[in-house]
């Protein structure tokens, strides 16, 4: 099953880190995100990737074009000038980098990307969000479902701690928890090829335009994800991922 990343907006929430360069490749230890998200997909077996470009797409180009020497070991022959790579990287992913548009919305990404994903289910996510997900369960989730499109419902973490009262006395404070948080939509989705006769150019959105309406025609199930699940959409939120790294067991690395 292929992978379709997106990986094209502003980050202007982010703009301390994208000025330079797209939010996908804003580092978490020392990696761009987008390399944990694919880890992730790595580790239940997807090798084949598309990613949607739009903002600095020649950053993620470079990255890639750079990774097979970069990662491994290397030997320079410093008279005739060649590079031989004696260890090279161990990921052995088909990665797609396609020019989608700056200006082109989530839906119209995917469009472009129908004559790459054929005729088969397709994986689809953001490129800023990090997660657990047990994937294979997700996919069988979504052929028990039989529908044209699955989500995967996460519990976004609270941003502050609470308190609980005894009249006008505290009582104690509560931890920031996913607990009494809403579902949203974590990305991680699952669609059929019948989705792409939703989305009609660049304009459409994919949230709007695709799972809304199928959310009306019940078209569009929902996978439960109670485990770990974290964006990048802000600055405070990189830094939670970075500390969450630097303790030497981030609760979304599964590689």
């Amino acid at each position: 099953m292929k992978v379709a990343i997106l990986a094209g907006g502003l980050g202007t929430r982010l703009a301390e880190e994208t000025e330079t360069r797209p939010k996908p490749m804003v580092e978490i230890g020392g990696k761009p995100i987008l390399w944990h998200i694919m880890q992730h997909y790595g580790r239940y077996g997807f090798k084949e990737f598309f990613v949607a470009l739009g903002y600095r797409g020649d950053v993620i180009k470079r990255f890639f074009l750079d990774h097979h020497t970069l990662s491994g070991d290397i030997a320079v022959d410093l008279a005739s000038g060649r590079v031989t790579v004696t260890s090279p990287a161990v990921a052995d992913w088909n990665v797609h980098l396609i020019e989608t548009g700056e200006t082109t919305s989530t839906g119209g990404r995917i469009k472009r990307l129908e004559p790459l994903l054929g005729t088969e289910p397709f994986m689809v996510t953001y490129g800023d969000g990090v997660s657990n997900i047990p994937l294979d369960a997700l996919i069988a989730f979504h052929r028990r479902q039989g529908r044209l499109a699955t989500v995967t419902a996460v519990r976004p973490p609270a941003r502050f701690g609470g308190i609980m009262f005894d009249g006008d006395l505290v009582k104690r404070f509560i931890e920031k928890s996913q607990i009494q948080e809403g579902w949203i939509n974590g990305g991680f989705m699952v669609l059929e090829p019948g989705v792409f006769q939703y989305l009609s150019g660049d304009e459409s959105i994919l949230e709007i335009d695709l799972l809304e309406r199928l959310a009306n025609e019940g078209q569009l199930s929902a996978f439960r994800h109670e485990g770990f699940w974290q964006c990048m959409d802000t600055l405070r939120d990189k830094r939670q991922l970075e500390s969450l790294w630097q303790t030497g067991n981030p609760p979304w690395k599964t590689w």
